[in-house]
Parts: structure tokens; C-alpha cells; sequence
């Protein structure tokens, strides 16, 4: 019944204020804080040129990048991000930060690329790991900047800390430094690959859309920001202003992401595409490097050309694809993203093999239906130079049988038949394929035997 009289009208308007302003303070409380409350200022180029023939600071410390270099704490005009799964690199750690220029903002897309307006400046400063016993011993050895240009372009340049951390100073062009790291065993050396100008270009080109990482399947994540409070970076980046079209909290959820490694929550073909996309498809895609398969995660894995996908060059492996189904030694990205030899994928970008990532692909290609394969058989010794005659032994899977050729040809079934130790009295291209009923053939091994040397 409603109330008739002017007080009766009256108490009932404050009851209903009141409960609408408890009921508004009860929603603000239940809802999750964002982990930047404010969009900082930010100049734009910060102290670095509109272009990358300006006048470069030779020091880190003059970009306008960091405060306190001792700390590594950046200017209150960048934002720390992180992206679900980063590029494999040599297993340093990256820390990152971006300034977007006041009064611009970021072009969202829940797909593809997000577009960066010019006076962007990203920050990736990377440390390694210097003794496996003590994992708090680390060095930084690089940071590097990547300038949104006044062309529509971008730049990038990298500058190397000092050994007493101190600074960093431009490289004018690229470097390579043998680093010392302790072991439970004694010491190793790791070549670290410092990138010139050119480098970065041949990454972030205008197909990748020039900004590698920051796209809605990185950053649709949750991130522990300075703050302390863990947010999901698009839901902070929509409370601060930075997208042109902001999307909807609700939309998150249904956003694409990318899955980790280790998120065992997702498929394994998800996990395995997930990390293809993270470390191969700012090349590999349409009008990209010259290869037959997309990389993004985007693409749906039937129009990807990965399963079952020809490729362009074969590394002399007899029926290669992109990824054979259940046959590592016919997936040819698997080969060359396993290797440091000179065919090794990325080209630039890494001096070791991400092993955990390496045993995910794995993992994957041997989840894939196909035949039993047999792996190629071994020669013991391995090739080199001998002074004199010598007896190579071949071993290959319990039950298969090895059948080889010393004239330079490719074994098939008919060739000889390995029953016992061979000895090799010249020079000799040794070759070897391994045949098993019921299975798929091994592919050829070959190893160079120079006698007499």
C-alpha cells in the first residue's frame, strides 16, 4: 500500500535514499579494487627523439626511463605489465613498463594487434640468473627501449649495464659476451647475444604490427601491480583510460587468452599453440617469413597449417612436416627450435634451447594420432677425424633392423643389412635407417668418418 499523507511520503523517500545509498556503498565495497587507481602522466617520447636518427642519450639514465637505477625503479609515467607466456630468451628475466603519452590512448582489439599511439615508450630490462646455488645472485644485463615513432613506425635500442650495475650505457651496434654462471658442478659459460637496431626492426615489423606481446591473449591476465593489488591488466587499462574502446568487464571471460605451460586447467594443444604463438608468430603469419603455417593462437588450429603442414625446406628428412603426427624427427619446427645450429628458429633472439618449452612441443606431437615411429639409430663413435681404420657401431630400437650404405645414397629396405660392427678404412659418408614392421621408418643418420686425417 503506498503512503497517503505528506510524511508518510516523505519517510518513505528517506528510507529509500538511504537504503540506496547502503546498497551503493555495499556494491563499491564487494567490488575488486584496480590495481592502478589513477592514469599517470606520461610525455610523450619520455626524453628519447621523436625518431631514431634524433639525438639518442648515450645512458640509460638520461632517458627519462628510470628514477633510481639502483633500484630499477622506473618514472611514475610507465606502467608495469607482464604478458602470460614471454618470448624464450636464453632464460633471462624481463621486467617491463610502457608509457602511453597523456591525453592518448591505445586502439583495443580483442583480437589481432592493439595499435599504439605515437611517444609510446616501452621499457624491457633483462637479468639473469649467475649462480644455480644462490637464486638470489643475478646480473642485469640489458635494457631496451622501443620508441613508437612520429612516423607511424617504431624504433628500438638497447643499452648495456655496466659490470657494476651502476648504469647502461647505448650500443651502437650488436654485441656477444661469454657470461660465467656457477653450478652444482663447477661453472658454465652462456653466450649472451646483445641485438643492434637492425635486430629489433627485423621483430617488430609493421605486418606483427610493430608491438610485439601487448595484445588481449598476453594481457588478459591477472597482474600483482606496485599497489598490491592483483587485477586483471585489461580490466585496470579500461579504468584508466588507456583504450579508445574500452571493452566491457564482462567480456573478459570470453576474451581470447593464452595458456602457460604449466596451467594444467588448459588442453594440451592449447598449452603447445599457446607457446608457438608467444615465440613464433610475430614471423610466422600471413605475409610474414616465407613458411606455409600461421603461428598465431588467433587462428583456429584446422586453418593453421601446423598438423600435418608441408614445409619449405625439408633438412633433407624424408616426409617432413611442420609437426608429423606422434614423429619428432619429422616435425621440422620441432627440429629446428631444438638445435643452436645455424638452421635453429628464432634466427636471432636466443643462444640456448628452452628445454621445458621444447618437452611441451614434445609432449604435444607425441599426443597427436599416428603409427608407432622408430627413432633413428646411433653411431658409436660419432664422426670426426681418425688416424687410422676404425669399427663404428650402429644401435637402433629392440626388434628393428638397420640397414646402411657407404656411396652417399639414402638406405632403403634392399641396402646392406647391419649384423655387426663396421669398419671403416677411408673416408666415409656413413648412413643408416632403421625398419620395423608395424612401425614408421626411421629417418636417415649420417655422420662424416675422415680415416687417415
Amino acid at each position: 500500500m503506498k503512503p497517503h499523507t505528506f510524511a508518510e511520503q516523505a519517510g518513505a523517500m528517506l528510507l529509500g535514499g538511504l537504503l540506496c545509498c547502503l546498497t551503493g556503498r555495499a556494491q563499491a565495497e564487494s567490488a575488486p579494487s584496480y590495481g592502478l587507481t589513477s592514469r599517470p602522466a606520461a610525455k610523450a617520447y619520455l626524453q628519447m627523439p621523436e625518431r631514431a636518427d634524433g639525438t639518442i642519450p648515450p645512458l640509460l639514465s638520461e632517458t627519462g626511463v628510470f628514477t633510481d637505477l639502483a633500484r630499477l625503479q622506473t618514472a611514475d609515467a610507465l606502467i608495469p605489465y607482464d604478458l602470460i607466456i614471454p618470448f624464450w630468451s636464453d632464460a633471462a628475466v624481463k621486467t617491463r613498463g610502457v608509457a602511453v603519452p597523456t591525453g592518448q590512448t591505445v586502439h583495443f582489439s580483442p583480437t589481432g594487434e592493439w595499435r599504439f599511439p605515437r611517444g609510446t615508450v616501452f621499457m624491457k630490462t633483462f637479468t639473469l640468473a649467475t649462480n644455480e646455488l644462490e637464486p638470489g645472485a643475478v646480473r642485469r644485463l640489458e635494457t631496451r627501449l622501443l620508441v613508437c615513432n612520429t612516423d607511424g613506425g617504431v624504433y628500438g635500442v638497447v643499452y648495456k649495464w655496466r659490470a657494476d650495475q651502476s648504469d647502461a650505457d647505448l650500443l651502437a651496434t650488436n654485441q656477444t659476451e661469454l657470461i660465467s654462471i656457477r653450478t652444482a658442478t663447477g661453472t658454465r659459460t652462456q653466450a649472451w647475444y646483445y641485438p643492434n637496431r637492425q635486430d629489433c626492426l627485423d621483430c617488430h615489423t609493421a605486418n606483427a604490427g610493430y608491438v610485439l606481446g601487448l595484445k588481449t591473449r598476453q594481457m588478459n591476465r591477472d597482474y600483482p601491480y606496485p599497489s598490491g593489488v592483483t587485477d586483471n591488466e585489461i580490466r585496470t587499462w579500461s579504468h584508466l583510460g588507456l583504450f579508445d574502446l574500452p571493452p566491457a568487464q564482462a567480456d573478459l571471460a570470453q576474451f581470447s587468452r593464452l595458456a602457460r605451460a604449466d596451467d594444467l586447467t588448459r588442453s594440451l594443444t592449447d598449452r603447445a599453440r599457446s607457446y608457438l604463438d608467444a615465440n613464433c608468430s610475430n614471423c610466422h603469419r600471413p605475409q610474414g617469413t616465407v613458411a606455409y603455417f600461421d603461428a598465431r593462437f588467433d587462428t583456429p588450429l584446422a586453418r593453421q597449417g601446423l598438423i600435418g603442414g608441408r614445409v619449405l625446406i625439408d633438412e633433407r628428412v624424408d616426409g617432413a612436416r611442420v609437426i608429423a603426427p606422434n614423429d619428432i624427427w619429422r616435425s621440422i619446427l620441432y627440429m629446428r627450435a631444438h638445435t643452436t645450429d645455424t638452421f635453429k628458429m628464432p634466427p636471432v633472439g636466443r643462444n640456448t634451447i628452452d628445454e621445458p618449452g621444447m618437452a611441451l612441443i614434445r609432449e604435444w606431437i607425441k599426443s597427436l594420432p599416428g603409427p608407432p615411429v622408430l627413432p633413428p639409430p646411433t653411431m658409436s663413435p660419432p664422426g670426426g677425424t681418425f688416424p687410422g681404420p676404425l669399427t663404428v657401431t650402429l644401435t637402433c630400437e629392440p626388434g628393428a633392423t638397420i640397414r646402411y650404405t657407404i656411396d652417399g645414397t639414402v638406405p632403403t629396405i634392399d641396402d646392406l643389412l647391419y649384423d655387426r660392427p663396421i669398419t671403416l678404412t677411408a673416408p666415409t659418408i656413413l648412413r643408416a635407417k632403421a625398419f620395423k614392421p608395424g612401425s614408421t621408418k626411421s629417418i636417415t643418420t649420417k655422420d662424416i668418418y675422415l680415416i687417415g686425417g
